[in-house]
């Protein structure tokens, strides 16, 4: 190939591989580099036809200019300088490197002992040169025309108060749905096809969130065990989808899997990960980041360099605290709400892009630049808030416009309805959006993210199916994987034939269901519990792209199915369960409180009752007060009991009541006139809202 650099002085302020319509501009940073080379390849990848030094440098970035070069090109990136481990430099020009700011990634890693810059086996370690040529073991960017027709498209932003998030997997949503095209199955287009939307639109999802989906890697040691990175949080191209979700290979299919969505009503948010990358520790391979510039790109270990500082798990840490780092994460999350119209992101590890050099900082250099930005500040923003450094645990410690991923609600609602003693104290903290550590800074009460399962986790079905995790098949002799799951076989250990476990079960998922869509801040579902999917147990199924992981559509349960698009509808017929500001239990002039809560004998909570640790039932009168001009007065008592049948004497000064929802009936929203005094049956969620006239 017969091609070179403009000597026109051209100089865009973008990076990465830029296409013109008349050519292709090449910008990458590195601030240690002593030469950088573009090398282009054949289509296919496995030739390579050019090696061209790139000829201007100003200040840290390295660019030049190709006329004439256009879409479809394949590419990488060789970089010169010291090999240096012990002061953090590990230059290796015979390992080729994937542009950070690709926008596809063509082929697949094939894992051999060339892609690692050190030469593995030999006695010193990473402190070895290896000198093999990696390019035939390594994947390539490849330029792409970034056109396409969004006509007709908007987003849709829609307030917090009116999200439902629906968590799930590209390929697990898709595998094994019976109307999604064979063809279609594990990609962005399956994702978009109509089943898969007609369903999500029933249901009443109102955004989806999908697993990570940027460009990852497949472990060496998963791959030598025949097991794949299903959950992909080994991030190596922030700008590039993962390429096993493209049917064809064109990034247009992830704008039009957007467009979909968009055009039934639901945003999608992308799990991100920003926290670390696919290169692992100074003994992982020599990927891209690494060999570009490995003093800048990642934290080193203060004390001794030559060592990654890992408060991830993962090995290794992104170095956010680096202006260039950080300029990259901030057009990698720009370019997906820019150019891919994307709805919001949320953030893997989140404390550790906090960490200001070492210690987490709400009022960092990451936090600062996203609540400045013009783009990122209007989307969706939800935080997983820890990492496993020290101080990594921040929950309630970010700043608006952020929202969190609420694990102590999971546990406390799981524990609530297993009967564990004294949780009714917290069990209301969950229910009122978790005051103690959201109510501060102005926050807004739509700042939990609640749920009762995820995806790292036991699914809500074997929530109640399992006391004991099973992750045998991943290969770790069930070491891995959460101990604490909060979790209640109900008689049986997994699937029994059992009429009457089965029945104990369904009705403890209903009563979790329901307590999830009852409660103030942002409900989240696992995609596939509303099935009754299960994982046999497995709560870390990360390694496990097949039956475990996929969503299983022929055992789903219409029934429970059924009852779960009537509870998300419940949750948005009543605005008091969905409000934006933290509930007061001061009454207003009128005499009424926006949050109260009751004992069973009808009278007010006391220190003796909020004290009491075999209380199994709370009572909670909840108001939504509305201003002048705004959505009419909302309100409704609520009746959660975990232990036995109870009988419960209704508020007075308000009614006659009407029962609108009652978990332990097989219909559990046929509305009836209430008396004074109702038998709560147990394990169970009720609602009773006032009569209005006509009503009985």
């Amino acid at each position: 190939m017969n091609v070179s650099f403009s000597e026109l002085d051209f100089l865009k302020p973008e990076l990465g591989a830029g296409y013109t319509g008349q050519g292709t501009h090449f910008a990458v940073f590195s601030a240690h580099a002593e030469k950088i080379e573009l090398c282009l390849f054949s289509e296919d990848g496995s030739k390579e036809t050019a090696r061209l030094p790139l000829p201007k440098r100003e200040g840290d970035i390295w660019s030049g200019y190709i006329e004439g070069l256009g879409p479809g090109t394949v590419y990488g990136y060789r970089a010169y300088g010291p090999y240096d481990p012990h002061n953090g430099h590990r230059f290796n020009p015979n390992k080729l490197l994937l542009d950070p700011y690709a926008k596809q990634v063509a082929g697949e890693i094939l894992w051999d002992d060339a892609l690692f810059g050190y030469t593995i086996g030999r006695p010193d370690g990473d402190l070895s040169f290896d000198e093999r040529d990696s390019a035939p073991f390594m994947v390539k960017g490849v330029i792409q025309d970034p056109a396409f027709d969004w006509d007709g498209e908007e987003a849709i932003r829609r307030p917090w108060t009116e999200t439902i998030i629906y968590e799930t997997h590209v390929r697990g949503m898709t595998m094994t749905h019976p109307a999604v095209p064979d063809e279609l199955r594990g990609t962005l287009l399956g994702m978009a096809s109509d089943p898969i939307i007609d369903h999500l639109v029933k249901l009443g999802i109102s955004a989806i969130e999908l697993l990570p989906i940027q460009y990852f890697v497949d472990d060496r040691y998963l791959v030598e065990r025949n097991l794949r990175n299903y959950w992909g949080y080994q991030t190596l191209g922030f700008f590039a989808p993962q390429s096993r979700y493209l049917k064809n290979g064109g990034i247009t299919e992830f704008k039009t899997m957007v467009k979909r969505f968009h055009a039934a009503g639901i945003e999608v948010l992308m799990d991100v990960v920003y926290n670390h990358t696919a290169e692992g520790s100074e003994r992982g391979p020599t990927l891209s980041f690494r060999g570009l510039d490995n003093l800048s790109y990642y934290r080193q270990s203060p004390e001794k360099p030559r060592h990654t500082y890992d408060t991830t798990g993962t090995g290794n840490t992104l170095n956010v605290a680096h202006p260039m780092v950080l300029r990259m994460v901030l057009d990698s999350l720009r370019y997906w709400v820019g150019v891919m119209h994307i709805d919001g992101f949320r953030f893997d590890l989140a404390s550790t892009l906090g960490r200001e050099y070492m210690e987490f900082d709400r009022e960092g250099g990451f936090f600062d630049a996203i609540r400045q930005d013009p783009v990122l500040a209007g989307v969706k923003l939800i935080a997983e808030p820890w990492d496993i450094g020290e101080g990594g645990y921040q929950l309630g410690g970010f700043p608006p416009p952020f929202r969190e991923w609420n694990d102590q609600f999971r546990d406390d609602v799981r524990r609530f309805w297993k009967r564990d003693g004294g949780m009714v104290p917290t069990l209301t903290e969950r229910l009122v959006g978790s005051p103690v550590q959201f109510n501060h800074s102005d926050r807004a009460a739509t700042s939990s993210i609640n749920l009762v399962s995820a995806h790292d986790g036991f699914t809500l079905m074997d929530t109640v199916s399992y006391n004991e995790k099973h992750n045998e098949a991943n290969g770790e002799d069930n070491r891995d994987g959460h101990p604490e799951n909060h979790s209640d076989n109900m008689g049986a250990e997994g699937a029994t034939d059992s009429a009457d476990i089965n029945s104990a079960r369904t009705r403890r998922r209903c009563a979790l269901f329901a307590t999830l869509m009852v409660s103030q801040g942002v409900p989240m579902i696992l995609g596939g519990d509303e099935l009754g999917n299960s994982q046999t147990g497995n709560n870390n199924a990360y390694c496990q792209d097949n039956e475990i992981g996929w969503l299983d559509w022929g055992s789903a349960s219409d029934a429970f199915l059924d009852f779960c698009r009537k509870m998300i509808a419940f949750r948005k017929e009543h605005p008091a369960l969905r409000q934006e500001r933290f509930l007061s239990g001061e009454p207003d002039e009128s005499g009424r409180a926006e949050i109260a809560w009751y004992k069973p004998d009808g009278s007010r909570m006391d220190d003796n009752a909020w004290s009491n640790g075999e209380l199994r039932l709370i009572g909670a009168h909840i108001c939504r007060i509305a201003p002048t001009g705004a959505m009419p007065e909302s309100e409704m008592f609520l009746v959660l009991n975990a232990g036995e049948e109870c009988e419960v004497a209704l508020p007075t000064g308000t009614g006659p009541w009407q029962c609108v929802l009652n978990t332990a009936q097989d219909d559990a929203f046929l509305a009836r006139p209430a008396r004074d005094r109702e038998m709560i049956a147990a394990q169970s969620v009720v609602a009773f809202i006032p009569q209005g006239p006509g009503d009985g």
